[in-house]
């Protein structure tokens, strides 16, 4: 049985992402020349893409606001779609620069310098003091690692009183031992990986995904899935309401149920975790106050201040010196929670996005 057609009957291309972007707001472009010095300092703005809402807010007071009054550099943060990345092709094509850079997953950065042209700049900043405390695996020479984002397993706590809760995909997908109404998401991201795992495959064996196995897993639990959802406010309100018991979703739409008073909590074994960068438009004349911003905001302590707004997935292992250890409990990055993680192959996602797409959307409508 195939997954349950919702309202929009659509599957969303929003990538893999710790919260829902909405639809592009305008910007005011930057197109005079940069030189950096102090007396250009007080009329100079950059231009960010960033993933609106909550993240907005916290950007603005950890980062733009303190940057422009340490440097006088203006810093301005603008709501995009998911993965922008025809956006900054075309910006770029253009030399138009609507954007100056760009928070951005890794797998975007792939797509954004492959295939014989780089939209992106070089950052150039791995020997810099500051940056260089970023472990490598967060890191690109087009990228620097800002913000780990995971999707995990979400359980209502009241639906599972007095019995035993699920701790792995495999119970999401065991509905005679943790029966309960089910959402999973109606995209192949993560949905492959997380039937993969529950089919038993090991975390460290995921990759390269056999989509063959995956679809035959989700085949087992499909007539059982409840909700097949495809925005991250969706699965707020399901949370929120009590509509599911239990649902795979962006740990960042959990978490803001859980803060709204809701009895939710997260399984972090087997969570499924990605990257965001900052990264620089390639031929933005405001390339250098860019990298002065990515410094500025790579701090460990001003990372850590991002977890007064939200459990930020911090790249700096050294800010969580500076959080509170049960703040840092709920960060993606915490020690514990990345220990059964399965970090995304970006590669493999960059070279198999059609091909994943094309047989996933085969299935829902088999």
């Amino acid at each position: 049985m195939k997954p349950k057609q919702n309202a929009s009957g659509h599957v969303e291309n929003s990538g893999r992402r710790s919260a829902i972007k909405a639809a592009a707001a305008g910007a005011v472009a930057i197109s005079f020349p940069f030189i950096w010095t102090p007396s250009r300092a007080a009329t100079k703005r950059i231009v960010v893409r960033d993933d609106g809402g909550i993240y907005n807010k916290a950007y603005n007071e950890v980062f733009y606001k303190p940057f422009r009054d340490k440097t006088g550099i203006e810093v301005v943060g603008v709501q995009a779609t998911a993965e922008p990345t025809a956006q900054i092709k075309s910006m770029v094509d253009a030399g138009a620069y609507t954007w100056d850079m760009a928070k951005v997953s890794q797998p975007a950065v792939l797509t954004l310098t492959a295939g014989g042209k780089e939209y992106l700049e070089r950052h150039g900043l791995e020997s810099d003091p500051m940056i260089a405390k970023i472990p490598k695996q967060y890191m690109t020479p087009f990228g620097v690692g800002h913000n780990v984002y995971t999707t995990v397993l979400a359980y209502r706590t009241d639906a599972f009183k007095g019995r035993k809760a699920p701790n792995s995909w495999a119970d999401m997908w065991n509905v005679k031992d943790f029966p309960g109404r089910r959402a999973l998401r109606k995209y192949p991201f993560d949905t492959i990986e997380e039937a993969l795992m529950a089919d038993g495959v090991a975390p460290g064996q995921v990759y390269p995904c056999d989509i063959d196995r995956a679809l035959a897993s989700l085949g087992k639990i499909a007539k059982n899935v409840d909700v097949w959802w495809t925005t991250g406010a969706q699965v707020e309100q399901m949370l929120t309401s009590g509509e599911v018991d239990m649902v795979a979703t962006w740990a960042s739409r959990a978490q803001s149920a859980m803060a709204n008073g809701a009895p939710v909590a997260i399984v972090w074994n087997q969570n499924i975790w990605g990257c965001d960068s900052w990264a620089i438009l390639k031929g933005t004349p405001n390339a250098d106050a860019c990298r002065e911003f990515i410094k500025f905001a790579s701090d460990a302590k001003r990372q850590a201040a991002l977890t007064n707004f939200f459990p930020a997935g911090l790249t700096q292992p050294e800010g969580f010196s500076f959080v509170k250890p049960e703040i840092a409990r709920n960060s993606p990055t915490y020690p514990e929670n990345m220990k059964s993680g399965v970090q995304i192959d970006a590669r493999y996602w960059q070279q198999k996005q059609s091909v994943a797409l094309e047989r996933f959307n085969r299935w829902v409508l088999g």
